[in-house]
């Protein structure tokens, strides 16, 4: 009896043995791609990475900073809200400035009400000295004059400290310096800015108050060329290129704008000012309109080909 039953488990192991070597002989198949790879469209195209960014004609994005320091009272505008130049962004609490204001105004009334003290005793004088010359000395009519033009000083004096005062008042409100688009807010009522900007938790530094884009139809791209790949570079009148958006099947072409001549350590993307990187780029920035039915937002990472006129491949693997 213990015979046959060792014999039937065995039996039953090797079944189990069979069954399990021909399921996981079964060959799966891959699963097709979700998007077809980025394949370089051109003949001897060189690859980089990019970034979007807001196109200007100079620099990139437009930051935003205090010129004072003080908490936050009110935000005026939303993210992706387009503004026109000089329109009210963020406000400051400017309570101790403007009761500065206040106290240089009342310096300017103490002024013109000591003018006028110094201007009667100067025109009653002078009218006793047009009477009989001999009743007022000529020392004191000099010195009602010279009081007179201190107390014409100390008004105009007053005026201007009104005015710098008043102008600094109008900096605890932040104003957009030219027509754009609000991308991003780093500030929230009741937290503290300085000319630094604004604190970040989570990134442990300081962000502009507020970072604006431009509203001029179109969209920037900065790509950083390798410095061993620089020589290879197209000339600017020759040079195309075209963007790769990650995670789809889309390629939009690109206008040359300019490039920044200058070669400096590939920190940009990955923000980090205290990376130790072997690696120097050369920024170039091209343009675009905004394709209808795709979302691109600024500070997205997007691939770059860039080649030669007349030199593009016939099979890209990406459609426009």
């Amino acid at each position: 009896m213990r015979n046959k039953i060792i014999f039937i488990l065995a039996f039953v192991g090797l079944v189990a043995g069979l069954v399990s070597a021909y399921i996981f002989g079964i060959e799966k198949k891959p699963p097709p791609p979700e998007f077809t790879p980025a394949s370089n469209p051109y003949t001897n195209g060189i690859y980089a990475e990019g970034i979007i960014e807001s196109y200007q004609k100079t620099g990139e994005n437009i930051n935003i900073y205090p010129e004072v320091v003080g908490p936050i009272t009110q935000i005026l505008v939303h993210e992706g809200e387009v503004v026109k130049k000089g329109t009210p962004l963020i406000l400051i609490d400017d309570a101790i400035q403007r009761a500065t204001v206040e106290q240089q105004k009342s310096q300017i009334a103490l002024a013109g009400a000591n003018l006028k003290s110094s201007q009667d005793q100067l025109d009653k004088q002078k009218k006793s000295f047009e009477l009989d010359p001999r009743s007022v000395s000529k020392n004191d009519l000099d010195n009602a004059e010279n009081a007179v033009n201190v107390a014409k000083a100390n008004i105009e004096v007053a005026r201007k400290q009104y005015e710098l005062a008043q102008t600094l008042l109008g900096k605890y409100t932040l104003r957009a310096p030219a027509d754009g688009t609000v991308m991003s807010i780093n500030v929230a009522v009741g937290s503290y800015v300085s000319a630094q900007g604004s604190y970040d938790n989570y990134t442990q530094g300081f962000d502009p108050a507020l970072v604006m884009g431009s509203s001029q139809g179109y969209i920037g791209v900065r790509c950083y060329i390798d410095e061993i790949l620089i020589s290879r570079l197209p000339e600017a009148s020759q040079m195309q290129a075209k963007m790769l958006i990650r995670g789809t099947n889309i390629s939009v072409p690109l206008e040359y704008v300019r490039v920044q001549p200058y070669v400096s350590p590939k920190i940009e993307l990955s923000n980090q000012k205290t990376e130790r990187v072997d690696v120097r780029v050369l920024p170039v920035i091209f343009r675009f309109k905004m394709p209808k039915g795709i979302n691109i937002y600024p500070g997205q990472m997007v691939d770059i080909y860039i080649g030669e006129a007349g030199l593009e491949s016939k099979s890209t693997g990406t459609r426009q």
